[in-house]
């Protein structure tokens, strides 16, 4: 009985080391494939547009299933989906000078500042970083090209407020193409509309008035459009989308091969947040939406590019609550509360499509998310 019980205890003793032995065989298996997928899934990114819906949470989205009765929305076909923090340097709930700082270079900042670091010095975005790299670049806004979040791409002072020295700046930039509003702040700093258009194209900048002028740019030139004299307005229908759609024909007449990166913003989110306007939110989220379609058709159909949507904050603390406390009732409608007509702190979503969306994952700063836009164009 003690011969056969120590019989067993070898074999079992050997039938766990066999066991172990291919544990440890097939675990360097799949670290071998894991790492294979991994180089497979970083393979250059050539293109990112970059959709930032001002103001927008995650009960904005919540707001547009429920309003399109749950049918698949444009969010639903992300092909991931991570969640960022918003806080600035100096304050837990951050403005959009701040948090479009962070998006577009990487780096916190302090509320109001733009494009530089708390100690005033400058910051290079994403789009400046591409610019270096011979890409193509472009911005596309619902509000003027000199607001917060356009201007953190391109501007550096400590005071968003600075509205003549970000026109001039926005003026030296070398965007190949920026469409909005903001001729009345380009009249302030150069007199006139025409010694400001002679300015600009002094600058190199081809300039359109309307929708119509600017389809008719062929590439040839960098061009603004400045297609209102402040913002290009509420309910503005088709326009962003109308917009992105041209940003991506000119970048494309203009890339070289080299890849672009535009920065597409539904920059009047935030006014419906701040006046605690739900249904003017539903409008201006659809113009939002419409612009990402026409982002993931492109993506869809241009190997190499990525998506990235996001918000720089969350702007009128809105829930989405029941109409009655009965819970045995089949439906007791809903109700899109504010609790503020300022900014929120919560986490704000992102959603990726195309090549390369699966590099981004889980809780992340948006300084982080910036930084990492920044790595996967870095040559």
């Amino acid at each position: 009985m003690l011969r056969s019980y120590h019989f067993f205890s070898i074999f079992a003793h050997i039938h766990v080391q066999l066991f172990l032995t291919m544990r440890k065989f097939i675990s360097a298996i799949l670290l071998v494939l894991l790492g294979a997928a991994s180089s497979f899934a970083a393979e250059p990114i050539k293109n990112i547009i970059y959709l930032i819906g001002d103001g927008m949470g995650l009960t904005s989205a919540s707001m547009m299933q429920i309003e399109g009765s749950y049918a698949p929305t444009i969010f639903d076909r992300a092909d991931n989906v991570a969640l960022i923090t918003t806080y600035s340097n100096d304050n837990r709930v951050t403005d959009s000078a701040a948090a479009g700082t962070a998006l577009a270079t990487g780096h916190k900042t302090n509320n109001t500042y733009l494009g530089v670091s708390p100690d005033g010095t400058p910051l290079e975005s994403l789009t400046t970083l591409a610019q270096r790299q011979d890409m193509a670049t472009g911005v596309v806004v619902t509000t003027y090209l000199q607001h917060a979040t356009p201007g953190a791409f391109y501007a550096h002072t400590t005071s968003r407020h600075d509205y003549n020295l970000i026109t001039e700046q926005l003026a030296e930039s070398n965007f190949d193409v920026a469409i909005g509003g903001g001729m009345e702040l380009f009249r302030d700093v150069y007199g006139s509309e025409e010694a400001a258009i002679e300015h600009l194209m002094e600058q190199g900048f081809g300039v359109a008035r309307t929708m119509e002028q600017l389809a008719s740019e062929d590439g040839a030139q960098r061009v603004i459009a400045l297609l209102a004299d402040k913002e290009i307005g509420a309910y503005s229908g088709t326009y962003l989308a109308d917009a992105t759609r041209e940003a991506l024909r000119l970048v494309d007449l203009r890339d070289n091969d080299n890849g672009f990166v535009i920065m597409v913003e539904g920059s009047l989110i935030d006014g419906m947040g701040h006046g605690n306007d739900a249904q003017g939110m539903q409008a201006e989220m659809a113009g939002f939406m419409a612009a990402i379609e026409v982002a993931v058709e492109y993506a869809e159909r241009n190997e190499g590019t990525l998506v990235v949507v996001t918000a720089d904050h969350e702007t009128g603390g809105m829930s989405v609550v029941s109409n009655n406390s009965d819970f045995n009732l089949s439906e007791q409608g809903v109700e899109y509360r504010f609790s503020t007509d300022g900014h929120s702190g919560v986490m704000v979503p992102v959603y990726l499509y195309g090549d390369g969306a699966e590099r981004i994952n889980g809780v992340l700063d948006n300084a982080t998310l910036g930084a990492m836009l920044k790595s996967f164009i870095s040559k």
